[in-house]
């Protein structure tokens, strides 16, 4: 009999973690999620929509995995809950469109990145957000969100951006489709980020090199050319926990998830960092 094709929609705060690929040296997201569903009967690996780093949280990450015969998803989504370790839970378990593939269907990405812009975090968020004060290279520094969001919007489009991470990730066109600053309230902004792919740690020196231009300590020409061109310049990498995966986006035909359940995320936390406004965490406390 043929093992059912299944895909999952995973959350997880990345602080527990060592990163998302299973490795020597603490606990990952893959270890933790595969170890638990051979607990509730599946033991065959996973396949996820990209690898996070340390400390990297994901609101949605989507996992692709094959169901033994006549397991269905269904049983998986009663099944796994209660083996999940604390940090880590499955929103939704779907059994997978025809050809689907969680990191070869995808045909982009959506990151936020906090950052607490003015007073000082709530100790409900102070675990997932960047403060610059305590950046050496920000200490002192205005950063007025007008300048950060007109910096911002220089990054939308098809470019390299070889300055922007990880020289390890193969070098090549990518597409940012849309680059954002929104205001959650009690000083805390977020970045939002959507794009076709992105390399290794992209996002966060988009978002610390950002900073450091509407900060003053890098110029604006080299910022500019580094976007035109892929010149290297000395950005900034903000921290990890600032950042979430928030989404990953399938063509219509390889779709797992409807418009509303997208929406609604059943499942999610209500908690920090997958909430949309600051005011949310007294509820969370």
């Amino acid at each position: 009999m043929k093992r059912t094709p299944a895909t999952l929609w995973i959350w997880y705060r990345g602080a527990r973690f060592i990163g998302f690929q299973r490795q020597p040296g603490g606990l990952t997201v893959q270890e933790a999620l595969e170890d638990s569903m051979r607990r509730a009967g599946v033991p065959y690996p996973i396949m996820p929509a990209g690898r996070t780093d340390r400390g990297v949280h994901a609101r949605m990450q989507v996992v692709s995995v094959r169901l033994p015969p006549c397991y269905t998803p269904e049983m998986l989504a009663e099944r796994l809950p209660p083996q999940l370790p604390p940090d880590l839970g499955l929103c939704v378990a779907r059994r997978a469109p025809d050809g689907f593939h969680s990191q070869w269907s995808a045909v982009g990405k959506e990151y936020r990145y906090r950052v607490q812009l003015g007073s000082s975090p709530s100790e409900a968020w102070r675990p997932f957000v960047m403060e610059p004060s305590l950046e050496p290279r920000l200490e002192g520094a205005v950063l007025k969100p007008e300048r950060i969001s007109e910096l911002l919007g220089a990054m939308v489009g098809r470019r390299d951006f070889y300055a922007f991470h990880e020289h390890s990730s193969q070098r090549k066109p990518r597409t940012l489709e849309s680059a954002t600053l929104h205001e959650l309230g009690g000083g805390l902004f977020e970045f939002r980020l959507r794009g076709d792919g992105f390399g290794r740690y992209q996002v966060r020196y988009l978002v610390g090199s950002t900073l450091l231009t509407a900060s003053g300590a890098l110029s604006e020409e080299r910022f500019r050319a580094a976007l035109d061109s892929g010149t290297t310049i000395p950005g900034l990498k903000a921290p990890a926990q600032g950042l979430l995966l928030w989404e990953v986006h399938y063509p219509p035909d390889k779709e797992p998830f409807p418009p509303e359940e997208r929406a609604l995320a059943p499942g999610l936390p209500s908690a920090p960092p997958f909430c949309l406004s600051a005011e949310a965490d007294a509820q969370a406390a």
